[in-house]
C-alpha cells in the first residue's frame, strides 16, 4: 500500500511544484501522432466505419497500456526503482491540474489587455476568442476551467487511485483520442464513434461527483453551495454533451452567475443560450474570474483528498 500512495503523491507533487512538461517526446504527443499514423493506415486501407473506429480505439490504448508496461517490465530486470521512476515520470506527465489552473491565473492576469486575454483563451477553449468582450473572456474561461475539472483532473486522478498507473495511461489515451476524433463531421461521425462513446462512459460518474465536489468548495470559500445542486439539476442539459454540463452548471450555481451566452464556432453563432437564472449576472469581471479560480482549486485540492480517503479505505 505504501507504494501506489507514494507514486500518487510524487506525481501529485511534482505537478504541483513544476507543471506540465512540455518536450516532444511528452506521452499525450505520443499518443496523438500515433493516432494520426493509425487514422491514415486505416482509411487507406478503407476501414473509416465503426468497425474501423474500433480497431483504431484498440490499436491507440493498446500501444499506450503496451509500451509503458513493456518499458516497466524492461526497467524492473535492472532495478525495481528504475521502474518506479518510470511509472512515476509517467504520471507525472499524465497530470496537468497545475497547467489547467495556471492557464487561468494567465488569463486573470492578462484581462485588461483584451487582445492576449482572447489569445490565452484560445489555447483553452474550442470556440472563436476573436468576437468576445471581457465579460465573455470570463464566462469562456470559467466555462473552460469547470468542464476541465472533470476530464482534466478528477477522472484522471480518479482512475489513477482505483486502478492504478493503467487506469490513468487508459483514461488519457481515451481523452486524446475522443479530442482528435471524437467529432459529429462527414469524417468522423463513424470512425470516432468508439473514442467518442469510451469517453462518455469514463467521464459519465465523475461528471455527477463533481457537483458534490464543487458545491463542499464553495461551502469552504463562502459562496452557494446549495445554489451549485440545484443549478446542476435545473441546467446541465443545456449542453449536448451527457457530462461537460453538470460541473458548468455547479460551477455557475456555485458562484451565482450566468455562463455561455453568445458562442461562435469558425464565425457562425451556434448559440446564445445562458447557464443560470435570470437574475443572476453576466457581466462578468476579474473579480468574478478569481472567485472561479478559486473554488476551482479548492475543488482540485478536495479531489486529491479524497484519493487519498479512497487508498486509506481500499
Amino acid at each position: 500500500m505504501t507504494e501506489p500512495l507514494i507514486l500518487i503523491l510524487g506525481a501529485c507533487l511534482l505537478d504541483a511544484l513544476i507543471g506540465d512538461p512540455v518536450y516532444r517526446l511528452h506521452p499525450i504527443r505520443v499518443i496523438g501522432h500515433w493516432i494520426r499514423v493509425c487514422e491514415r493506415a486505416l482509411f487507406a486501407l478503407g476501414l473509416d466505419g465503426r468497425f474501423g473506429g474500433m480497431l483504431h480505439w484498440v490499436l491507440v490504448v493498446g500501444a499506450a497500456l503496451g509500451v509503458w508496461f513493456g518499458m516497466r517490465l524492461g526497467l524492473d530486470t535492472i532495478h525495481p526503482w528504475l521502474a518506479f521512476g518510470w511509472d512515476l515520470f509517467i504520471a507525472y506527465s499524465l497530470l496537468c491540474t497545475r497547467e489547467l489552473l495556471e492557464q487561468g491565473w494567465r488569463i486573470l492576469h492578462d484581462l485588461d489587455d483584451l487582445p492576449a486575454a482572447r489569445r490565452r483563451l484560445s489555447l483553452l477553449a474550442g470556440r472563436d476568442t476573436a468576437p468576445l468582450q471581457r465579460d465573455g473572456v470570463v464566462r469562456a474561461t470559467l466555462e473552460s476551467l469547470s468542464e476541465s475539472l472533470t476530464d482534466g483532473v478528477l477522472t484522471p486522478l480518479w482512475a489513477f487511485c482505483l486502478f492504478g498507473l493503467p487506469g490513468l495511461i487508459l483514461v488519457k489515451a481515451i481523452s486524446t483520442l475522443d479530442s482528435m476524433v471524437g467529432y459529429k463531421n462527414e469524417r468522423y461521425a463513424r470512425f470516432g464513434w468508439a473514442g467518442a462513446r469510451s469517453d462518455d462512459l469514463i467521464h459519465w460518474l465523475p461528471a455527477r461527483l463533481s457537483v458534490p465536489l464543487l458545491a463542499l468548495a464553495a461551502l469552504l470559500r463562502r459562496e452557494h453551495p446549495l445554489l451549485a445542486f440545484r443549478a446542476a439539476r435545473r441546467y446541465h442539459a443545456l449542453l449536448p454533451s451527457p457530462n461537460s454540463g453538470w460541473s458548468e452548471a455547479a460551477c455557475a450555481g456555485a458562484l451565482r452567475v450566468r455562463l455561455i451566452g453568445p458562442v461562435w464556432r469558425q464565425g457562425r453563432l451556434v448559440t446564445e443560450i445562458y447557464m443560470g437564472d435570470p437574475d443572476w449576472p453576466a457581466e462578468l469581471d476579474d473579480g468574478d474570474l478569481r472567485r472561479g479560480l478559486w473554488l476551482i482549486l479548492t475543488a482540485c485540492l478536495l479531489a486529491l483528498a479524497v484519493v487519498l480517503g479512497m487508498i486509506g479505505l481500499i
